[in-house]
């Protein structure tokens, strides 16, 4: 027992580290990861198609049942999530919209001021920051309610009962998810943009609020408006595919729902990732 614990001790050490065997070839490692994403990108895609396939034909199916789910589930993604997005958008105002505008009044160009802070904000910070949050509060959830409902042989028995598995826990997900990042997206932008100034105006900076709002509106235009709508949707959309995907499209034990709610972040993270760099190029062009 002394030499089990001794060896335990090795391993918890930096030691263990250098000791530890290290694989031969990196390449042939690289060449496995890349294969075993490629394959659940494949297999994501597909049930993408299908759970929109499901939402198109089955629109009108069940309503007195779908509509109450698909309420439910926002309000669980959105109203819920109101009071920690408040708090973002404050402390997102006040370290860095406040910074921000206290400093580029300072050194002279406050006209620069709703240029940067669109670019900053309402592009960039705040549509990421509200997928995060989402993505942590709801998506790892669904995977795990999803994943051991899996596990115990409840989707089996929707089945059985001749009720789509996809059109009963999946749709009401996608839609309440993807609607609570487009509202709560909207909601932290004028929050840190509102609450920014407040810490501006606690330093004395020279800056009228009619000056201020006047920039942020000269600097907005409509493509702004119409791809901010795009990426929220698209953030929201992906979130919640692949945490239903995760949790629903496979067989699972219960010991396996662990492993795929980290599998749901980070694909959902990677995703979110690949379309806000798709939608730089696209500001780069409009």
């Amino acid at each position: 027992m002394v030499k089990g614990l001794a060896n335990v001790r090795r391993w918890l050490t930096f030691d263990a580290v250098l000791e530890s065997s290290l694989p031969r070839s990196y390449t042939h490692l690289v060449g496995r990861w890349l294969l075993g994403a490629s394959a659940t990108a494949q297999q994501l895609m597909a049930f993408s198609l299908i759970t929109l396939g499901v939402l198109v034909t089955k629109a009108r199916t069940a309503p007195v049942v779908m509509r109450p789910l698909i309420c439910h589930h926002t309000a669980l993604a959105g109203v819920r999530l109101l009071p920690m997005t408040s708090v973002i958008a404050v402390a997102m105002g006040w370290a860095i919209v406040g910074q921000t505008v206290a400093l580029m009044a300072g050194v002279g160009v406050p006209h620069l001021i709703g240029t940067a802070l669109v670019m900053a904000v309402v592009r960039e910070l705040g549509p990421l920051a509200t997928a995060l949050l989402v993505l942590m509060r709801v998506g790892v959830p669904t995977v795990i309610q999803l994943g051991m409902a899996r596990a115990a042989g409840e989707v089996e028995a929707l089945e059985a009962l001749g009720i789509d598995p996809v059109h009963f826990l999946v749709v009401p997900r996608v839609i309440g998810m993807t609607v609570a990042v487009f509202a709560l997206t909207a909601y932290l932008i004028l929050g840190a943009l509102l609450a920014g100034y407040l810490f501006a105006f606690l330093q004395d900076v020279p800056l009228a609020p009619g000056e201020y709002f006047r920039q942020l509106a000269l600097a907005l235009t409509w493509q702004d408006f119409v791809l901010l709508g795009l990426k929220s949707v698209g953030f929201g959309l992906v979130i919640a595919l692949a945490s239903c995907f995760q949790g629903l499209a496979r067989p699972l034990e219960l010991r396996d729902v662990a492993r795929v709610t980290s599998t749901a972040v980070v694909a959902s993270l990677l995703a979110c990732v690949a379309i806000d760099a798709l939608f730089i190029v696209v500001y780069l062009f409009v």
